[in-house]
């Protein structure tokens, strides 16, 4: 009996516990703790002491303590916790910023040796050899002995083991803890591609939508325009179009501008093409003057 009443009481004080987290917190971290041990475990508490709490327990005793908090509070979005609990896994309750408690559990990974992966291996003159060429490991496969022994005496430790954050829960919503890292270029990216969609989606069905507007406001304009110059209506807005149109001349305002800039630099020039002009015939009476003496 008193085993029992111990083990109530535990099941009523983990209830407690978990239930007044519960109320206190509305952001969890859902992580997997696989071949965490306890020492490890105790690291990252206190890694996170004073931000967030974490809670370990069985799946079920998990699953009945949000049931009867849901029941006591009528906070029925909580539930949502529930189809998460699956596997070893474990609660962080945090008010602090999601990714950043996300990156301190992070940190505390603990390297682990390498497990069976039967790869066929032999010594050849002290040294290690693969004998058929072989994928060595895709994710999710299962290592053999030879690498376990080989790895090991060369002190080489492949896999790390540690808190792997599975789900959030944030206000009664869930999702995947991929969103902790995008950055706020990313979100401003997926906006403006969603922005892109919807205006492109309004022109298309000639639905007008605030995204749509100044496109739909500026091809009006255009087919209003066009309207113009093609008949003899006009409008304010159309009227220095029309006199480009009747002087295409008016195109070329840029044209004179070039033109004048270069004109001084040709009559800087001129002047002194024409003092070479004029020393050329003082030399040209010397020559005169001397074939008169042999004539």
């Amino acid at each position: 009996m008193a085993i029992r009443n111990s083990r109530a009481e535990k099941k009523i004080a983990y209830d407690g516990k978990l239930c007044k987290l519960l109320d206190m917190y509305s952001q969890i971290l859902v992580v997997g703790a696989d071949n965490v041990g306890s020492n490890q475990l105790q690291n990252i508490r206190q890694g996170l002491r004073g931000v967030s709490v974490v809670l370990m327990g069985k799946n079920t005793m998990m699953k009945r303590s949000i049931r009867v908090h849901a029941e006591k509070t009528g906070n029925r979005q909580i539930l949502s916790l529930i189809p998460l609990l699956v596997g070893n896994v474990g609660l962080i309750f945090t008010k602090g910023d999601l990714k950043e408690v996300s990156d301190v559990v992070a940190k505390y990974k603990v390297g682990a040796p390498a497990r069976v992966l039967n790869i066929p291996t032999k010594i050849n003159k002290g040294t290690v050899e693969i004998i058929t060429p072989v994928e060595l490991i895709k994710k999710g496969d299962k290592v053999g002995s030879s690498e376990s022994a080989l790895l090991s005496k060369l002190g080489v430790r492949p896999f790390s083991y540690g808190l792997v954050v599975q789900s959030v829960y944030d206000n009664g919503s869930v999702f995947s803890p991929e969103v902790l890292d995008l950055t706020e270029d990313d979100l401003v990216a997926k906006f403006a591609a969603g922005l892109s969609m919807v205006t492109s989606l309004s022109l298309a069905l000639s639905f007008p939508t605030l995204a749509a507007a100044p496109y739909m406001f500026m091809n009006a304009y255009k087919n209003v325009l066009a309207v113009s110059v093609a008949t003899d209506y006009s409008f304010p807005q159309a009227e220095q179009v029309k006199e480009y149109l009747k002087d295409p001349a008016k195109f070329a305002v840029a044209a004179p501008v070039a033109a004048a800039a270069a004109a001084p630099a040709e009559t800087s020039a001129a002047p002194a093409a024409k003092e070479e002009k004029k020393e050329e015939p003082e030399e040209s009476d010397e020559e005169g003057g001397l074939g008169g003496l042999f004539d």
